[in-house]
């Protein structure tokens, strides 16, 4: 009897690339986190920084002592607000605690809560902020994702990246505050690509620390797309990095209070932002930033 041999077909199939990990954050980013072996109540909040900041009696109950590095956050040219950094020991829930350079300050950052984290502090690839339940008909866009860019870049916010005259612009997403603001030195790029034109009089609007800043409301003859959102107006910090004099002035008004900063150097488009608030995002179902992909995410309808 003759016997063949068969040949064995192997058949090999490419092992699917797991998915990174992620954390889920609810809708009041509320999240019970440990430092020092002291556990506070704090928010992890897509629009703050990269390095924790927490309270002064934060600080002190987990017995922090200030190291050689300092902080300093600039609101306008005026406005400042300074504060102190250590390394300590963070755990988030049940996870092994890590060391992490923390600021604290004698202003907290936010009322009602012990800290901010912001999606750079955290040690999961993925953060999903989570806004509301999702619904039928949304759009997901992802952009680019850029932290400051400077030498203390990494301890900044997460921005999203959008091109505006070419070049480009800053956004970070902020649903914590109720209106969506662009800085002087954005809000004149964004007047010269869209037809801006500023209306009515200042109003003052909370930045972070209790810093209040003065802000008027610009209108865009043509909306601003960014991803599935579309901005047709918004706040404007009129004296905030940058000189807003040459935006076409719907009212032709004049705030006596309103002084306008003229720098004397080349504008630095690095300094742009544009923050969008709960006015836009509450559209939004979720906001995803992807660390090994460097990208946001944000799906709205």
């Amino acid at each position: 009897m003759r016997r063949f041999a068969l040949p064995v077909l192997a058949v090999l199939t490419a092992a699917a690339t797991p998915s990174p990990p992620e954390r889920v954050i609810a809708p009041d980013g509320r999240e019970r986190v440990t430092i020092n072996g002291v556990a506070r109540s704090v928010r992890i909040d897509p629009g703050a920084p990269a390095m924790p900041l927490i309270t002064k009696e934060f600080a002190e109950a987990a017995g922090i002592k200030p190291g050689m590095f300092g902080f300093m956050m600039v609101f306008g040219p005026k406005v400042t607000v300074t504060g102190r950094t250590a390394v300590a020991h963070v755990a988030f829930g049940g996870d092994t605690p890590a060391k992490q350079r923390i600021g604290f300050s004698e202003k907290p950052f936010a009322a009602g809560v012990a800290g901010v984290f912001g999606p750079g502090s955290l040690p999961d690839p993925v953060v999903r902020f989570r806004l509301r339940d999702a619904v039928a008909g949304e759009r997901t866009t992802s952009f680019p994702m850029v932290d400051q860019g400077n030498l203390f870049g990494r301890w900044a916010e997460r921005f999203a990246i959008i091109m505006v005259e070419g070049q480009p612009m800053r956004v970070r997403f902020d649903p914590h505050h109720p209106r969506t603001l662009a800085n002087a030195g954005a809000a004149v790029r964004l007047a010269r690509a869209y037809g801006g034109s500023l209306s009515g009089s200042t109003s003052p609007a909370e930045i972070a620390f209790g810093v209040e800043r003065p802000i008027r409301t610009m209108t865009l003859a043509t909306p601003l797309a960014v991803g599935p959102l579309t901005i047709a107006t918004l706040g404007v910090r009129t004296i905030d990095h940058g000189n807003t004099d040459t935006i076409a002035d719907a009212d032709q008004h004049v705030d006596p209070d309103e002084v306008v900063v003229t720098g004397k150097g080349k504008h630095d488009i690095k300094r742009d932002r544009l923050a969008i608030g709960a006015d836009l995002l509450k559209r939004c179902s979720s906001i995803v930033f992807d660390k090994p992909a460097r990208q946001i995410r944000l799906s709205c309808r």
